[in-house]
């Protein structure tokens, strides 16, 4: 993939120190610029005007969200103002100055009932106060920017941070046996290949400019499905490689995991779009997720 020139204006990037965020800073060098709470903050819409004031970014990533799914549904106002609201006013500053904004979404915003990846153009029918307020951040900042992209990706994990694939490791290595779900499919994404998507389709809005035909939705996820289980045990024969003990996954059904949040059966989604227009093609899971526990284990070593 492309990488971003290093002799343009900055590129500010929300959301803390979060998987993407943090994979975006290793990635992008020195053009990265990332910020967080408090300083950045969509509960406080002045920082967000004070942010872009003070760097004076020329493209912007929204990689701030509320993403504690089961929390939502019981904290609906501050699921809105993070997916919802915030995003709305950021797209709508960054309309005013004129700079592009990419904004991440989620596979949430899908039912899970389609039986088929989705595409761009399915209805979102969302089930969760999560995939509602992300569904509604996608619609406000389409409307409130015109030079808006937004990417949904799903199932992130990286070697830093809070996710799936870490949590499964660390399971791993203290239990003999673990229990994991085996009947929702999804595409896992690793962190460092959605930055690097994300690199690429600003190398070539820098190179090219903006076109109004960039503008719109696209899916961004890594190629290939699975299950939630089927991520836990490669991410497991991958760990035993590296001298972890391989413990006895077992799939159980979603109904003997219960949840506040409803999760999506088959939230899978195709990318085509993303490759066709930037010329972007997400990586197969397997092979980002066998990266992703090396460097898990190379941080230990």
């Amino acid at each position: 993939m492309s990488r971003l020139a290093q002799n343009g204006g900055p590129i500010l990037v929300t959301g803390g120190k979060g998987q993407l965020a943090t994979s975006l800073v290793n990635l992008g060098g020195s053009r990265i610029r990332c910020v967080g709470r408090p300083d950045f903050d969509f509960d406080k819409p002045e920082t967000i005007a004070a942010t872009l004031n003070a760097i004076k970014p020329v493209a912007v990533v929204n990689a701030a969200a509320w993403t504690a799914v089961d929390l939502a549904e019981s904290e609906q106002d501050g699921a809105a103002r993070a997916n919802a609201t915030g995003p709305e006013e950021l797209a709508r500053l960054c309309a005013e100055h004129g700079i592009p904004l990419i904004h991440v979404s989620t596979d949430y915003v899908f039912s899970g009932d389609k039986g088929a990846p989705y595409v761009e153009t399915d209805p979102v029918s969302p089930e969760t106060v999560y995939g509602r307020t992300k569904a509604e951040g996608e619609s406000k900042v389409l409307a409130a920017n015109p030079k808006t992209i937004v990417l949904r990706t799903s199932w992130v994990y990286s070697a830093h941070g809070k996710n799936f694939v870490r949590t499964m490791i660390n399971a791993g290595a203290k239990n003999p046996a673990l229990k994991v779900v085996g009947d929702q499919k999804g595409n896992p994404t690793s962190s460092d290949d959605l930055a690097d998507a994300i690199l690429s389709i600003l190398a070539v809005i820098e190179k090219d400019g903006w076109k109004d035909s960039f503008a719109g939705i696209y899916h961004a996820c890594g190629t290939g499905e699975t299950t939630w289980h089927g991520l836990a045990v490669a991410a497991l024969k991958d760990a035993a490689t590296h001298g972890q003990t391989m413990p006895d996954v077992t799939a159980i059904r979603t109904q003997d995991w219960p949840t506040p949040a409803k999760r999506p059966a088959d939230s899978r989604m195709d990318n085509s779009k993303l490759t066709r227009v930037f010329g972007v093609t997400m990586p197969a899971w397997q092979e980002s997720v066998r990266k992703t526990v090396h460097q898990i284990f190379a941080q230990t070593a």
